[in-house]
């Protein structure tokens, strides 16, 4: 499928966060599986359908510590922490990635807002 597959989601996923693709519908339907669909850190919860017709949050995100567990070998689970410096939180995310029709699609995603700080987090090397 992919070599690297860490790196190919942890790109995906940056992307997923990242303001181009949040502001465009197109890309963001790419990503999103067909049944998609999340818990926000809000609470509340999402599908696909509703991130395209009504958007979804634009912020400055930055991910950190990102891991990939398997599930399947064609599903994903990947786990993060995410500074918000726009609305300056920090949440802990969980994502599940699966292959579909030859590429990988966000098939759920959770955050959970946290009061740890980024510094609990680094690795040591």
């Amino acid at each position: 499928m992919v070599e690297n597959l860490k790196e190919h989601l942890q790109q995906l996923e940056e992307s997923h966060t990242g303001l181009e693709v949040r502001m465009s519908r197109e890309r963001l339907d790419e990503i999103l599986a067909d049944d998609f669909f999340e818990i926000g850190s809000s609470g509340f919860m999402h599908d696909k359908k509703e991130c395209l017709e009504t958007g979804v949050v634009l912020a400055e995100m930055k991910l950190h510590n990102y891991e990939i567990y398997p599930l399947a070998h064609d599903v994903v689970l990947a786990t993060y922490f995410l500074v918000d410096t726009t609305r300056e939180r920090n949440t802990l995310r969980s994502s599940i990635w699966k292959f579909i029709d030859g590429k990988w699609q966000l098939y759920f995603h959770q955050g959970t807002i946290t009061p740890l700080q980024l510094n609990s987090f680094i690795k040591e090397s």
